[in-house]
C-alpha cells in the first residue's frame, strides 16, 4: 500500500470556458482522443499507489460516476468482438480502486472544494489532482514523483510547480522559495501569491494542479478568510503552513497541458494524436 492512499478530485465546477459543450457534458469528461480527462487523472493516481478516488462533485456531474461503473448493455453488445477490448481499460480501473463522492453545494474556490472533501478523506495525508492539468512523461508520473518526495518530508505539503512566462503569472498561484540542500528541483516555500500581476510576482514558478496535503490543511482552510471575490483559496491556506516551513514546491519532470483552456486542450489532442500515430 502507498504511503498515501486517497486522491481527491475537485470536479464540481461548471467549465464555462467550454460552453456550449459543457452545458450538458462535464468538462472532465471531454476526451483527449478516446479517453476523458478524468480517466487520465485517475490512472495517474493509481500509478502512484492510490486506491481511493474521492470525487468532490455536483448534481450535474453524474456522467463522471457513470463512466467508472459497469454498463451492462454496451458490454453485452460488444462481447466477443474486437471492440470489447476498448472497455477493458476503464473496467480495469474499477477493479483497482474505489470511488467515493460528495457534492459541493456552492462554487467558492479550490480551497472550499478541498474542504468539502474532508468527510471522504478523514485524518490522513492525501493527494489532489485537478484533471484540467493533463501531465505526461516517459518515466514516473508526476504524482509518483511527488509521493517519493513526501516520504522524505512527511510533515510537509507538496505542491507541483513549473516555470511559466511572466506574461501568464496572473493565471496561477506563484511561489518563492529556496532550494532544499542537495536538490535542484525542490524548494522550501517562503511565500505564495495567488494570480499576481507580473510586477508583483515573486518568481515565474507557478503552482499546477497536483498537490499532496497533510490533514492539518482542513483546520487551516476552516480558518481561512475568503478573498475579494468571496472564494477560499488553497494558496492562502498553504501560505499559513509555509510560514511554519511546511510547504515544499517540486519542479516535476514531464509535460503539462492546460486543458482548462481551449488552446491547451487542442494542443493536448494534437500531441496525443501525433504520439499515437493518428495524424
Amino acid at each position: 500500500m502507498s504511503v498515501i492512499n486517497k486522491c481527491l478530485f475537485p470536479v464540481a465546477g461548471y467549465g464555462t470556458r467550454f460552453l456550449p459543450a459543457t452545458k450538458a457534458i462535464p468538462k472532465e469528461m471531454l476526451p483527449i482522443l478516446t479517453k476523458p480527462l478524468i480517466q487520465y487523472g485517475v490512472e495517474e493516481a493509481i500509478s502512484a499507489g492510490m486506491t481511493i478516488m474521492a470525487m468532490v462533485t455536483s448534481k450535474y456531474k453524474q456522467a463522471i460516476k457513470n463512466h467508472f461503473e459497469p454498463h451492462a448493455d454496451i458490454e453485452a453488445n460488444i462481447k466477443g468482438i474486437a471492440k470489447a477490448s476498448l472497455l477493458d481499460e476503464v473496467n480495469h480501473i474499477s477493479e483497482q480502486c474505489e470511488f467515493t463522492y460528495i457534492e459541493q453545494q456552492q462554487m467558492l474556490g479550490l480551497g472550499h472544494a478541498i474542504f468539502t472533501g474532508k468527510p471522504l478523506i478523514g485524518n490522513e495525508p492525501f493527494a489532489v489532482i485537478l484533471p484540467d492539468d493533463l501531465c505526461t512523461n516517459s518515466g514516473n508520473s508526476v504524482l509518483t514523483q511527488m509521493t517519493k518526495l513526501y516520504v522524505q518530508h512527511p510533515d510537509c505539503c507538496i505542491v507541483a510547480i513549473e516555470e511559466v512566462p511572466m506574461t501568464q503569472v496572473d493565471k496561477y498561484g506563484m511561489i518563492d522559495g529556496e532550494l532544499l540542500n542537495g536538490s535542484n528541483n525542490a524548494y522550501r516555500v517562503n511565500s505564495m501569491v495567488e494570480k499576481p500581476s507580473p510586477k508583483d510576482a515573486p518568481t515565474n514558478l507557478a503552482i499546477i494542479g497536483r498537490y499532496i496535503l497533510t490533514p492539518e490543511i482542513f483546520d487551516v482552510l476552516e480558518g481561512t478568510k475568503p478573498d475579494k471575490n468571496g472564494e477560499i483559496q488553497i494558496t492562502d491556506a498553504l501560505m499559513t503552513l509555509a510560514e511554519q516551513g511546511r510547504v515544499i514546491a517540486y519542479k516535476f519532470q514531464g509535460e503539462r497541458y492546460d486543458c482548462g483552456s481551449v488552446k491547451g486542450f487542442v494542443e493536448a489532442i494534437n500531441a496525443f494524436a501525433k504520439a499515437e500515430g493518428v495524424i
